[in-house]
């Protein structure tokens, strides 16, 4: 099988595509035949040795896939071979094959194709969790989502819109705030040519939004928490502008705020039933016809350029690697 090997830890350039020999499944895991891949941010992580969970060299990178079941390991009685899953993994995904345990899959949703399967689950799962399971958004509510053009800010966008939730959307360009209007958002502030915390302010009644989305981090987290009202909540959910802030704290203890970490592996861990309600209400919303944002598409031998344009922060939704297009 082919499959994108990362040698050294280092920028993405330094990733290449090989020859590996064919997985086989062990117990209680599926062999999975990958037809699309989608491209992280903590991928880009992973490569540079900068994710909280080290990889060891050598190593597949890729943590978001979509294919069907091409063999299933001892002890595992289903989904037959041939059924269309996806599924995530910490590395793995940018290759033709993939092994996974069988819990770690889940069916298409009905009216996806593979690519956009590939590119939905994880920040689709993780925006709807941290708006609703740990944010708690209500309809009618302010809700600002900062990185609001990227994979998990457009997904939020996305769903807080259709749950009736008010978007403004926070990120750093017009034409990046034209895709998060094409997504609901009903106003956008530009955190490089305006001043975040005053704006936000202005657009929301002059009291500030109820809860804040932060896929982000840098310096315009804090400027966004200063423009929460009094009592709403802020969830950090990554870091990709690659500093992580430092929060003064009195001005959560001045806001009566409620300040909330989210990483979507750990509620997979702790809180199964909410993974599955969660689940659950995605599909309702795909069968609406909710779709994920994908910008480009590229075959497994750009994976090293897709990671780059990721990295530096040069796309908008989600980018995928096609393992079915050839070279």
């Amino acid at each position: 099988m082919r499959a994108a090997r990362c040698t050294e830890y280092g920028p993405p350039k330094g990733l290449s595509v090989v020859e590996l020999a064919d997985l086989e499944p062990g117990p209680g895991e599926v062999l999975v035949r990958v037809h699309a891949a989608a491209v992280n941010f903590p991928d880009v992580l992973l490569v540079a040795d900068r994710y909280q969970v080290p990889a060891p060299l050598p190593f597949t990178p890729g943590s978001e896939f979509a294919g069907v079941v091409a063999a299933l390991g001892p002890g595992v009685s289903g989904p037959p071979v041939g059924t269309p899953v996806a599924g995530a993994v910490l590395t793995g995904a940018f290759a033709e094959q993939v092994v996974v345990p069988v819990a770690g899959l889940r069916p298409v949703p009905e009216g996806l194709d593979m690519v956009h399967a590939a590119a939905f689950h994880v920040t689709y799962a993780t925006a709807y969790h941290a708006l609703t399971t740990v944010g708690h958004g209500a309809e009618g509510e302010w809700v600002t989502v900062l990185g609001a053009a990227g994979g998990v800010g457009s997904a939020a966008v996305d769903v807080a819109t259709r749950l009736g939730m008010r978007v403004v959307a926070a990120a750093s360009s017009p034409q990046r705030l034209a895709v998060a209007r094409e997504l609901g958002a009903e106003a956008g502030v530009d955190y490089l040519r305006e001043d975040l915390k005053t704006r936000l302010r202005a657009l929301t009644d002059g009291e500030g939004a109820h809860l804040v989305i932060d896929p982000v981090g840098g310096d315009h987290a804090e400027a966004a928490l200063r423009a929460l009202r009094r009592g709403g909540r802020f969830v950090t959910v990554g870091y990709a502008d690659g500093k992580i802030p430092r929060i003064p704290l009195n001005l959560v203890l001045l806001k009566d705020a409620v300040v909330r970490g989210f990483e979507i592996r750990m509620l997979r861990q702790y809180a199964p039933d909410a993974v599955a309600a969660g689940d659950r209400a995605l599909a309702d919303l795909v069968r609406e016809g909710m779709r994920p944002l994908v910008s480009r598409v590229h075959p497994l031998a750009e994976v090293a350029a897709a990671l780059t344009d990721v990295a530096e922060r040069r796309t908008t939704g989600k980018v995928v690697i096609d393992m079915t297009g050839g070279a």
